[in-house]
């Protein structure tokens, strides 16, 4: 059972950090990753207990990642103790604003740790070029919820879009993955899921955050690549290979460079050539 997908992301899954009966569950879900919570999952009085659990569960042959509390809570300091575990392979960080932020995870480790930042306020949003510059980050994810409280936002759909375009941009110009999408809040409204999915992988995202295991099948079908994309790759692909240079069209269309980049990328996200960056 995947636990920790270094590739292709399609899914992410929260799952409390106090609640170790989840763990399994959560592992077993399909899920590309899994982010043990120890923020808004959490209690305050039950954070101490979160990190025991954690630490005593955590193993290298099941790496998961880690959702600490932030930077400025009482919790930061015990909870950053935790990146050296050998079950944590990277580090979620809620309300990043800065490079800053993002230093104080990563400095002072005795190993490389990657560090995926949450952009959930306006702070956050306005300083995400230095964010992705920052050693460390290896994929940005959207709090969408938070960001909409903190800017007083009514709705999560084509409101967000324009921020999760800039979400988008700044994680191509910085060469790093392209971004995790928000939670959806429906549980038992698979149409809504699906939807919500759908309009993350239209705007560039590689995947969607999951607050049930319920959420995790929906999502990797949207994300993963239909069986008619993967057919138009293949002949794509195969098409130019014959063509030895020449000029060549598939479906009445010519296929181009633009086009064949379109055609491998499919098949990576599939895994049917090459790795994911």
């Amino acid at each position: 059972m995947p636990t920790f997908n270094q590739g292709r992301v399609q899914s992410l899954l929260f799952v409390p950090g106090d609640r170790p009966e989840r763990f399994d569950k959560a592992l077993g879900s399909g899920a590309c990753s899994i982010i043990v919570d120890l923020e808004d999952a959490v209690a305050p009085g039950a954070k101490m207990k979160a990190r025991e659990i954690v630490s005593s569960w955590a193993s290298g042959e099941r790496p998961v990642l880690l959702r600490i509390n932030g930077r400025g809570t009482p919790w930061f300091a015990d909870d950053l103790a935790l990146r050296e575990l050998p079950g944590v392979a990277g580090i979620v960080l809620p309300k990043t604003e800065s490079s800053d932020d993002v230093s104080q995870v990563t400095d002072g480790v005795g190993r490389n740790i990657d560090v995926y930042p949450l952009i959930e306020t306006a702070a956050g949003m306005s300083n995400v070029r230095e964010i992705v510059s920052t050693r460390g980050v290896r994929q940005l994810l959207f709090g969408t919820l938070d960001f909409q409280v903190d800017m007083n936002i009514q709705g999560d759909a084509e409101e967000l879009d324009a921020y999760r375009a800039s979400l988008v941009l700044a994680s191509k110009v910085a060469g790093i993955r392209a971004p995790i999408d928000g939670v959806t809040p429906a549980i038992d409204d698979p149409e809504r899921i699906a939807r919500d999915a759908l309009n993350s992988k239209r705007r560039g995202f590689a995947g969607k955050l999951c607050i049930h295991p319920k959420q995790v099948p929906i999502v990797n079908a949207v994300f993963r690549p239909s069986e008619a994309e993967l057919d138009w790759a293949r002949r794509v692909l195969a098409a130019v290979a014959e063509s030895r240079g020449a000029v060549v069209s598939v479906d009445g269309k010519m296929v181009d460079r633009p086009v064949v980049l379109q055609a491998e990328q499919i098949l990576v996200t599939s895994g049917g050539i090459g790795h994911a960056a």
